[in-house]
């Protein structure tokens, strides 16, 4: 197959002066304006026969041809690995992610991934994520559990991005939370960037992004909450570090204070009931419930709900047979 295609393009007759980096973008569609600068920059579009510039001024009548390269497959073996899916068209495809799969190799997990399961499944992903990260629109933590969105081409991945950076898309998680809320509902309005003493953490900073959570409890058990939770912005490890910096952390979760964090506060019998849950759960329990965004061709909203998780299911019986 040839690594590149030749599109030809005749500027229309009235067409007023545009830059041609932001007049490809419009033609093609399916290829951002970052990857059709890079084409331009390596020389793959001429005007007129003449290599041009990004900042070349169309005039009407002008002949455009452009190579653009054709989607690299990503380095990332196929695997065999279920999946399960709740939807799928020739554009996208729903999961309901597991708690423990990793969504795209890096070190340390270069297979084994859902990636490496996608690329099975699936005969096209987009390429606008990476070679490591084909279709992936955005992620879930490796031990956080539920939906997820991927994109088969790069038109339904760029549509999809932009919904989740615009607030577009709805997305509701089922979190259990340590200890008792003292508001039914509320917001957690921070600051996040990586942390200082370990970089694979989260921090509140004040040099970092803004953060944005609401939360609403659902269900006041012995020890914990069940909380819901949605995302007004998308951070890395959000709803984890604002729940710790409440002091409510997500029960199970060893790198934000939610195996050990409230130990000394409880009695014998209250100790012995959390090292009993802990049992069950070996990771947050945190669950992406709920999805919903605009299909991008066919124009519908989509909205998904999933069950939650066998271990968070377990975890509710057993406190529900405690007093609260």
């Amino acid at each position: 197959m040839d690594e590149e295609k030749l599109i030809e393009v005749v500027v229309p007759p009235n067409k007023e002066k545009q830059r041609l980096d932001t007049f490809l973008t419009q033609v093609l569609g399916s290829v951002s304006r970052s990857r059709v600068q890079k084409v331009i920059a390596a020389g793959k579009v001429t005007v007129n026969g003449t290599p041009a510039k990004a900042s070349h001024l169309v005039a009407p009548l002008e002949k455009i041809a452009v190579c653009v390269p054709r989607p690299q497959r990503a380095d990332v073996l196929p695997e065999n690995i279920p999946l399960n899916i709740l939807y799928e068209d020739e554009h996208l495809l729903v999961l309901n992610k597991p708690a423990g799969l990793v969504v795209h190799p890096a070190f340390g997990n270069w297979s084994g991934t859902l990636v490496n399961a996608l690329l099975h499944h699936c005969v096209d992903l987009s390429g606008i994520g990476s070679r490591q990260r084909p279709g992936i629109v955005h992620r879930l933590d490796k031990d956080t559990s539920g939906l997820m969105v991927v994109a088969k081409n790069d038109f339904t991945h760029q549509h999809l991005s932009k919904q989740f950076s615009e607030k577009q898309t709805e997305r509701e998680y089922w979190a259990l939370a340590w200890g008792h809320f003292k508001k039914k509902r509320g917001q957690i309005s921070t600051y996040l960037a990586r942390s200082p003493k370990d970089r694979t953490r989260i921090a509140v900073r004040p040099e970092g992004k803004l953060a944005i959570t609401h939360f609403e409890v659902i269900e006041k058990l012995a020890l914990l909450t069940l909380v819901k939770l949605k995302l007004e912005t998308g951070r890395t490890h959000q709803i984890r570090v604002h729940l710790s910096h409440i002091s409510h952390p997500v029960f199970g979760d060893l790198a934000y204070g939610g195996r050990n964090r409230q130990f000394g506060a409880l009695s014998n019998q209250q100790r012995q009931l959390a090292a009993e849950l802990l049992e069950i759960m070996s990771r947050q329990a945190l669950h992406a419930k709920t999805l919903g965004f605009l299909h991008p061709v066919k124009n519908e909203y989509l909205r998904f709900d999933s069950e939650l998780p066998d271990d968070m299911k377990q975890l509710l019986a057993r406190l529900r047979k405690e007093p609260a």
